[in-house]
């Protein structure tokens, strides 16, 4: 596994809130200086997904900027992509790591510090912890974790150097307090992501007040 640097925020791709093809999406965010973008994709079937994470893979290479795949670790491999992040049910992280390689990027969602404790375990290079606020861009989200579940989540870590993303209801106006409460980077879909051509703007903006 290799050891891994996480930027401070980290924006996933959402086609129907974008209105825009994942390589589009991925076009405005490295413009805008994404070192690290995931790909979040829960409609399309995989051939056409292959074909939009086909496409973004080649504008994140060349701006030198890190692609991960959402879930879909056949999609991953397929694209040549940087790595995969898998939830509770998805494949295992050990599975991931022998389809993947040693040197692919994998994280793992957990939702609570049990889950947590247990990732740490496992082949991953960073845990995700969420939603810690309410969110809209997940259908039957988990329960809020907060800030202090949070807390508990960054304490519980201390015995591995585990990189940790937080995700859920992150905006501009909450982000520095998540960074504060021990979050390593935010992960960001709608702070972000927007159907009006802001995309660029709206992630300098926020990476620039996480400065």
């Amino acid at each position: 596994m290799r050891e891994l640097v996480l930027p401070r925020v980290y924006p996933i791709t959402d086609r129907r809130l974008a209105g825009l093809s994942h390589a589009e999406q991925v076009a405005q965010l490295v413009a805008g200086g994404a070192k690290m973008i995931q790909l979040r994709e829960k409609h399309l079937e995989a051939g056409p997904f292959y074909e939009q994470a086909l496409a973004a893979v080649g504008v994140a290479r060349a701006h030198g900027a890190l692609v991960i795949i959402n879930d879909r670790v056949d999609v991953a491999l397929a694209v040549q992509a940087d790595g995969v992040h898998l939830g509770q049910t998805d494949l295992p992280p050990e599975a991931a790591r022998r389809l993947l390689g040693r040197r692919a990027i994998i994280g793992f969602s957990t939702h609570n510090v049990e889950q947590a404790m247990a990732a740490a375990r496992l082949p991953i290079d960073y845990l995700a912890i969420g939603p810690i606020f309410a969110t809209a861009s997940k259908e039957k989200p988990d329960p809020v974790v907060g800030l202090e579940g949070l807390r508990r989540v960054r304490a519980s870590l201390e015995a591995r150097d585990l990189p940790l993303v937080a995700i859920g209801g992150i905006t501009h106006a909450n982000a520095r307090s998540v960074i504060e409460a021990g979050a390593d980077a935010v992960a960001v879909i709608s702070a972000v992501v927007a159907p009006d051509g802001s995309i660029e703007r709206r992630f300098r903006d926020l990476q620039q007040a996480l400065a």
